[in-house]
Parts: C-alpha cells; sequence; structure tokens
C-alpha cells in the first residue's frame, strides 16, 4: 500500500520515516519529496508498505503524530479515479 506523509519538517530523513513505518511492518521504499530548484523537501513522503494490514495499523496510529516537532498527516494514497 503506497502512504502519505504530509507536513513533515525539512529535516526529516528517509531513514526516519523507515524506522517510524519498519515497527508496523515491511517497509519496501520511502520517498521524501524534494524541490528541484533549492533541493529542500517539500515538506511530504510517500512510503510504500507490500502489507495492506500493516499499512492500515500504521496509518491509524501515525496519523496526527509528533515528528521532528510536527504533527504528521498519515493517509493511504488514493488515485484518481478510485471510487472508495
Amino acid at each position: 500500500m503506497q502512504i502519505f506523509v504530509g507536513n513533515l519538517s525539512c529535516q526529516t530523513t528517509g531513514r526516519q520515516l523507515s524506522g517510524l513505518f519498519s515497527a508496523f511492518g515491511i517497509v519496501r521504499s520511502v520517498k521524501i519529496i524534494f524541490d528541484n530548484y533549492t533541493g529542500r523537501s517539500q515538506g511530504f513522503a510517500f512510503v510504500d508498505m507490500p502489507q495492506d494490514s500493516h499499512a492500515a495499523h500504521a496509518i491509524k496510529v501515525l496519523n496526527s503524530s509528533m515528528l521532528d516537532s510536527q504533527f504528521i498527516v498519515v493517509n493511504e494514497v488514493r488515485l484518481e479515479g478510485d471510487n472508495y
């Protein structure tokens, strides 16, 4: 499952996110999105976890939790056209 993680501090690293989510299961990948011009974090990332049940539990527990002095937003990525 692809997970959106928003409201990240510009100091938050992929290693931190991987460690945070790996407490809930296997983390396939973490991708922090950076501004092409400045090279700074845009404040959001995507985490891929292969087990949907583990990802759902991580979302439930981590949404609105504190990371690097910021309350983060954690949601399942939904593609346009998904009818949920």
